[in-house]
């Protein structure tokens, strides 16, 4: 299959190992077979409107159990990005109240008074209301020096029924009204694969990145020299695949197609 020097698994989690709240039924068995034969997995990600203590109960309801090592989110990525290049500023953020307390948590300080914002963060934003919208464009258009984070380009979420705009259809809303772009954290950008990979010491060559999407969870892993698997579970139909720029090196009907290559070798 040509996983078999894989031993770090990047998993996306909506539309790769389960779909809104309907757990897959390879899910459970694929990931104790990762750990099985010596393997790591983490679940990496876009979706900002959950802190990892959100995804941790998530996933319990859904029959897994997990830890906050286990994660690498693009609130995690962002917070990095920010103690990197925008240390000390109030921000502004456009998100849920899991982001906030998120952000919060690695010790930004956050308000909701445009006067005091000295720094935009846009996330996926599922209590999103038209005054957050109001009050970003305003800060873009008056603040012109002002940074402007996105923590995911996603334009869609996969649901039971089909898609709802994400983080980066809002972004392309922002942009229409005030001309600015946003420097976008999480996949497609190699960010967050690189800190997975330098936490857990893994090279790139023995990295994968799982997921539905070609334009964010493929072209992370290609972007970080990783190996890009997409699988046909969520977003992406295999008329995305041949329009895309982006071609992964394996492309699967669904993540569970790994479990028999992996019953075939160990990595101990």
């Amino acid at each position: 299959m040509g996983i078999e020097n894989i031993r770090l698994f990047l998993f996306d989690m909506d539309g790769t190992l389960y779909l809104g709240d309907s757990l897959f039924p390879f899910a459970k068995e694929l990931l104790a077979e990762i750990r099985s034969v010596g393997g790591k997995y983490l679940f990496m990600t876009n979706n900002s409107s959950k802190s990892v203590d959100d995804y941790i109960l998530k996933l319990e309801k859904l029959g897994i159990s997990a830890a906050r090592e286990d994660f690498i989110t693009s609130s995690q990525a962002t917070a990095y990005y920010l103690r990197q290049n925008h240390p000390g500023k109030v921000l502004y953020v456009c998100g849920t109240r899991s982001l906030v307390r998120e952000l919060e948590g690695e010790g930004f300080a956050v308000t909701e008074d445009i006067d005091r914002a000295q720094c935009v963060v846009m996330g996926f934003d599922t209590e999103l209301t038209f005054g957050k919208l109001w009050n970003v464009s305003k800060l873009l258009t008056e603040k012109k020096d002002i940074p402007y984070i996105a923590t995911n380009p996603d334009l869609v979420c996969p649901t039971e029924f089909g898609f709802v705009p994400d983080c980066g259809s809002i972004c392309i809303g922002i942009r229409n009204a005030t001309g600015r772009e946003p420097v976008v954290i999480g996949k497609p950008s190699p960010l967050m694969p690189r800190l997975a990979m330098e936490q857990w010491g893994f090279t790139p060559e023995e990295t994968a990145v799982i997921g539905d999407r070609i334009y964010t969870d493929v072209k992370s892993g290609l972007n970080a020299g990783a190996m890009g698997i997409l699988v046909l579970s969520g977003e992406s139909t295999p008329e995305t695949l041949q329009n895309s720029p982006d071609k992964p090196h394996l492309v699967l009907k669904d993540a569970g197609e790994m479990i028999p290559a992996l019953k075939k070798r160990k990595f101990r």
